[in-house]
């Protein structure tokens, strides 16, 4: 089967070190299976996104020579395809309105009880929908982490996947969206493990083959704190891509000689594919990023 991996940024914000990571251990994942690396911009959210985000991570994948394969796909072209299979579910009973708010929800434990699943409410108005937790999953296994055990309460959740404002939920939209793009392996941050399990049981609902998961560690701040749009994370540098392409290098576990530190940036990628490996990733999820003198 071929290989097909993807990158997909949401653009609430430029690229920082933390989503290029993610790019490149999703990138030397599928160049080094000889496979297709497909880019999609997950723009779901319009009041969290920065005006001109989705071109800027484009041009800053093009400066870092990241190549990608196909058209770049938008979540936000593809409403009509989500709704369609939320209809689908609404039909056959296996999705439902529910009218609880996030407080409401935090105030009984924090976990939703399925308190509106047998409700019929018909108003969908200020209604989120939820779908019926038919396959939970409460373990799966990660390329590199091996068994990564999910909580049981949320693992039974009934989860929303289309939201009160009217948004659609991104565990509906990236496992449709990694289905029609014939994704087999998911490479993304530890800050999604989380929500894997619910992901995996939306293939067994689909009755789809599910894909392979491997998640990198995450990078820190000085402060403990994710890097993230979110928490202002210094955008890298699109005019001199080589010191924030080394360091993102050795954080993914690369042990890189000299004389390929001195090589053009195209050189250094390629020495990258042919030397990625699984096994060198670091075995912790979070790390502090400490940067040296070559890659500054």
């Amino acid at each position: 089967m071929t290989y097909i991996g993807r990158f997909a940024p949401s653009p609430s914000g430029p690229l920082h070190f933390g989503s290029l990571v993610a790019a490149l251990g999703s990138y030397f994942q599928a160049r080094s299976q000889h496979g297709q690396w497909l880019v999609r911009i997950e723009d779901l959210d319009p009041p969290r996104e920065m005006p001109g985000a989705a071109s800027a991570i484009l041009r800053t994948l093009e400066a870092y020579q990241l190549e990608w394969d196909g058209e770049i796909v938008y979540q936000s072209q593809r409403h009509s395809l989500y709704q369609q299979q939320i209809n689908a579910w609404l039909s056959q009973g296996d999705a439902y309105y529910c009218r609880c708010t996030r407080k409401q929800i935090k105030q009984t434990g924090g976990f939703y009880s399925g308190t509106c699943r047998e409700l019929k409410i018909q108003d969908s108005h200020g209604c989120a929908i939820r779908l019926k937790m038919h396959h939970p999953v409460y373990q799966f296994d990660d390329q590199r982490h091996g068994v990564i055990a999910i909580p049981n309460p949320l693992a039974d959740e009934d989860f929303i996947i289309k939201r009160r404002d009217g948004l659609f939920a991104y565990n509906l939209a990236v496992v449709l969206d990694d289905i029609a793009q014939g994704v087999t392996e998911v490479v993304r941050g530890a800050d999604l493990i989380e929500p894997t399990g619910r992901q995996i049981s939306l293939y067994k609902l689909l009755n789809q083959p599910c894909v392979s998961y491997l998640h990198l560690p995450l990078a820190l701040d000085e402060h403990g704190q994710k890097l993230s749009k979110q928490n202002h994370a210094t955008a890298i540098d699109d005019s001199n891509p080589r010191p924030a392409l080394i360091a993102a290098m050795n954080f993914l576990g690369f042990d890189i000689p000299k004389q390929v530190l001195q090589a053009t940036l195209g050189e250094i990628l390629q020495w990258g594919i042919e030397n990625w490996q699984i096994c060198q990733l670091p075995d912790t999820l979070e790390i502090t990023p400490r940067f040296s003198n070559e890659s500054r």
